[in-house]
């Protein structure tokens, strides 16, 4: 395991730096006179000496890579306020010049199969994302998948929402992919319960178009004084592959990628407690199966829960609940399969995991 330094007295204190990370310091006035043989520098500043002794060490240098948006070695994850930072609620336009409108934009004039130079460097953010999140995470987080376009207006936000509290209230820390619909409402009840007031309020813009107008008045909507805890409860995983909608208000952190299929992987990946399911369109179909294969080989550990809300939706309308219970048959994962339309019988499933 590497020593990470993110603290100059840190370095300064230090008796050797072998094999150690250190990210986004200023040492030009260092001379770094102890051991650092196998050291990673990221986004630091040396001096031409360090940069010497750096280099006779068999330390790695990657520089800082100018002119981007964002922090390439950032060793944290992201707040609404961060992501957001310069919105002006009385202004929905102001959104278009946010860190979160800004990183996406230049991510797209970029494409798909961005030049070696950018494609490094997104690598690189992803990677300290995953970093950063796995620093902040419990044991078993539980996540829930499910549509992004679930209007704030409809009977099926609100379940959302109740269905978060009940989660919240059993103590989970609770992972979603970190957009609109089922991905904020849950986050929402998980922080405020289902409060009368605010689904009031954030109904008022239910939805938002294309524009950067709608999206700012759909982000001015969600009150900005929710409550929070020392350790996150509420972390969104979004990603900038689908920055036309925004990250929600309503999650206390956002570990957001530019790697959708990174981003994917790893949140079924760490939420080791299981995962509710509730309807939803393609992708949540695909985070089904991808998560019962990692449940099927065991390879990423133990098989975790997978909660299907939503009886007729998931047995009738898109039959995945059928096909993943036959595939499980025989197999430690069978007894972790539930199917149900009680949002209580499914945290208490979890709990019993959990226990």
């Amino acid at each position: 395991m590497r020593t990470e330094y993110t603290d100059l007295d840190q370095v300064r204190a230090a008796a050797e730096l072998r094999h150690a990370v250190l990210v986004g310091l200023d040492l030009s006035e260092e001379e770094l006179r102890v051991p650092m043989d196998g050291a990673l520098f990221l986004g630091c500043t040396l001096s031409p000496l360090a940069q010497r002794r750096a280099a006779a060490a068999g330390a790695l240098v990657f520089p800082t890579i100018p002119d981007l948006p964002y922090d390439v070695y950032r060793s944290r994850l992201y707040t609404p306020a961060e992501l957001f930072a310069g919105f002006d609620p009385d202004d929905p336009l102001s959104y278009a010049d946010t860190p979160d409108a800004r990183i996406y934009r230049h991510s797209r004039t970029r494409g798909h199969n961005p030049d070696p130079l950018h494609a490094l460097a997104e690598r690189l953010h992803d990677h300290a994302i995953t970093e950063a999140l796995a620093d902040v995470l419990p044991e078993r987080p539980v996540a829930v998948m499910g549509g992004h376009a679930l209007g704030r207006d409809t009977d099926g936000y609100r379940r959302a929402v109740r269905l978060g509290a009940a989660l919240g209230e059993a103590g989970f820390t609770v992972l979603t992919g970190g957009g609109p619909g089922v991905m904020e409402a849950v986050p929402l009840g998980v922080r405020i319960g289902v409060d009368e007031p605010t689904l009031k309020d954030l109904a008022k813009a239910p939805a938002f178009g294309g524009d950067a107008e709608s999206v700012g008045r759909w982000i001015a909507a969600c009150p900005t004084d929710l409550p929070s805890s020392d350790r996150p409860r509420t972390i969104g995983i979004p990603t900038w592959f689908y920055g036309h909608e925004p990250p929600n208000p309503a999650c206390e952190l956002h570990a957001k990628y530019f790697a959708n299929s990174v981003r994917e992987e790893g949140l079924l990946t760490v939420a080791a407690g299981g995962i509710i399911y509730t309807p939803g369109s393609a992708g949540t179909v695909q985070e089904v199966f991808q998560d019962y294969c990692q449940n099927h080989y065991g390879s990423v550990g133990p098989a975790a829960p997978m909660v299907f809300l939503g009886a007729d939706f998931w047995v009738d309308e898109v039959p995945a609940a059928p096909l993943v219970r036959r595939l499980a048959r025989g197999r430690e994962a069978e007894r972790w399969i539930l199917v149900t339309d009680d949002a209580d019988e499914a945290v208490s499933f979890l709990r019993e995991y959990a226990a």
